[in-house]
Parts: C-alpha cells; structure tokens; sequence
C-alpha cells in the first residue's frame, strides 16, 4: 500500500512540474464595421489567478482645487507618489467608464534598463486614471502620454487596446531608461471593419506616419 501512495505521489509532483506557470494577459478587439450590431468590442482576459474576481470601482466626483491624488502601483499597491487631481472624475467599474472608454492591457516585456523606477506612473495607474479623465479613445491617448511626460514611466513594455463606441486602438509603450521621464510610444487605429488580438506580444510593427487619422 505505501508503494502505490509513493507512486501517485511521484506522478502528481512530475504532473506538477510539467504544468507552467501562466500569467498571460489576452485582449481581443472587433472594429464597429467587424461585429453584427455595430458595436465596439473589446475582451480582457487577465490570466492570473491573484487576480480572479476583482472588479474595481471608482465613483464620479467633482474635487477642490489643490487636491492630490495618491497614485498607487497596480501590481503591489505600493504607494508611488502624488499628482493633483483633476477638477472631475467619470464613473469607472472595472475596465470601462460612464462614457464607455474602455482600457485593457498585456505586457510583452523588453529591457529592464528601459525601465525609470523613479517614476511615478505604472501601467495599471495609467489605466484606471485615464478611465477617471477621459470621455473618448483620442482623449485617453493624450492623457495617458501626457501622464508618463510628466510623471514618467515605472513599466515594463505594454501593448493598451483603447476603445469607445466608435473607434479602436491599440497604442505600446516602453520606458526611456532611470531618470528618464517619459516613454517612448506609438497608437494605430484598428480599422472598423477588422478584428486584431494581442497576448504579450508587440503587435505595432510598421506605422504610417503620414496618416495621422490613424496613427499617433
């Protein structure tokens, strides 16, 4: 009998060893012109398991002058810094706010010395503050780039999907290095009539930038 709990034992640690680790973050996008309804369309899967059932919620406010705000890093909850608030804040649940702009995310890596882990911005703080400021995709890329010039940039390489009732983007970042402010990105337009995906992988390979309807 102990020889047969001995064998099962030994097959359940090399089934265990055999099973990798798994902490991939999938988003899948449709274009307006892609879907039978005319919708936009954007999945967030984080595939983690610390992370099963959260689902955050910031409420609408309006704030005094002078007020800050503490920007906290997603991934720890440790406290980074402060930046002034903004005179009013949208309604966010989870990844989409009152106006439906939505955010998700994956993180496809890079250098570690492209990251400033003097700043103050991380990619989570870039989402769910940008979802408290902005009304439209457009709007959240310039506020999410003007967050990371001003504050810098604490990340890693991520590849954003953007996204509100009319149009889609998907914009990467990577870090300019310690003492650094700001990053180094670009954001293309997915087309109405396209479905794209991204799972920690860059996705943006060439750009036109003479189209600025569509890449910034």
């Amino acid at each position: 009998m102990k020889r047969i709990y001995r064998r099962i034992l030994s097959a359940m640690l090399f089934v265990n060893m055999a099973i990798p680790a798994v902490e991939a973050c999938t988003n899948l996008i449709v274009g307006k012109g892609a879907s039978t309804d005319g919708s936009t369309l954007v999945t967030y899967a984080a595939d983690s398991h610390v992370l099963y059932g959260e689902l955050y919620h910031w409420p609408a406010a309006t704030h005094s002058p002078g007020e800050m705000l503490d920007v906290r890093e997603w991934d720890t909850n440790h406290l980074l810094g402060q930046i002034p608030q903004t005179e009013r804040t949208y309604n966010v649940v989870g990844n989409m706010n009152e106006c439906q702009l939505t955010i998700g995310e994956t993180t496809f890596g890079g250098r570690e010395g492209l990251v400033d882990t003097t700043a103050v911005m991380d990619y989570g703080s870039l989402i769910y503050i940008t979802l408290q400021r902005a009304r439209t995709a457009r709007e959240a890329i310039g506020t999410m780039t003007s967050l990371v010039q001003k504050y810098g940039y604490r990340s890693e390489g991520e590849s954003f999907t953007i996204a509100d009732p009319n149009e889609v983007w998907i914009m990467e970042m990577i870090g300019k290095g310690l003492h650094n402010k700001g990053a180094v990105w670009v954001a293309v337009r997915i087309p109405d009539d396209c479905i794209s995906a991204h799972a920690n992988h860059a996705r943006i390979h060439t750009f036109p930038l003479e189209d600025p309807e569509n890449c910034i």
